[in-house]
């Protein structure tokens, strides 16, 4: 499983970067697959917490079903990104994708909690995940140029740059 920390050990300029970007807003989208196989899109909130990034979902919501049948996403961060004009400020636009694993373990999610300043038995009837993370994207303009970073597990980092 790779963790948040696999991706900050392996880049961390680039680690810092994306979460700048990640958490410059609350709000994020996540895309699940349901049960025909079509795309579904929710909001969320996502936070990166010690070595993992977290995300949950009110109980018995149909993104947590979606996960729990099929534990693919794609998250979206913030869509926030900086025009080739420089005409608005912007840390970049971030997309992390992989599998969701399933934590019920209250051991493991009342740390999570208290750091978000919640008590550890807050939210007992949510789910929540961990991201088991496939790829990490961050896209942002360097003056009048598009780069796109991208992180892989086992394959570092890339530029793209045309």
């Amino acid at each position: 499983m790779a963790t948040w920390r696999e991706v900050a050990e392996s880049a961390p300029e680039f680690a810092a970067q994306v979460r700048e970007s990640f958490e410059s807003h609350k709000h994020k989208t996540i895309a699940t697959l349901r049960k025909d196989g079509s795309p579904r899109v929710s909001g969320i909130e996502a936070y990166v917490i010690g070595d993992d990034l977290w995300f949950g979902s009110m109980p018995g919501a149909l993104k947590a079903r979606d996960l729990k049948r099929d534990p693919r996403f794609a998250l979206h961060g913030p869509p926030v990104l900086l025009g080739a004009d420089d005409s608005a400020a912007s840390s970049g636009d971030t997309k992390l994708s992989g599998y969701a694993v399933e934590i019920t373990d209250r051991d493991q999610i009342g740390p999570m909690l208290v750091a978000r300043g919640f008590g550890p038995d807050a939210f007992s009837e949510s789910h929540f995940f961990k991201a088991d993370i496939r790829e990490v994207v961050l896209t942002q303009f360097e003056a009048s140029v598009m780069v796109i970073d991208l992180w892989r597990p086992g394959q570092g980092l890339h530029r793209l740059k045309p």
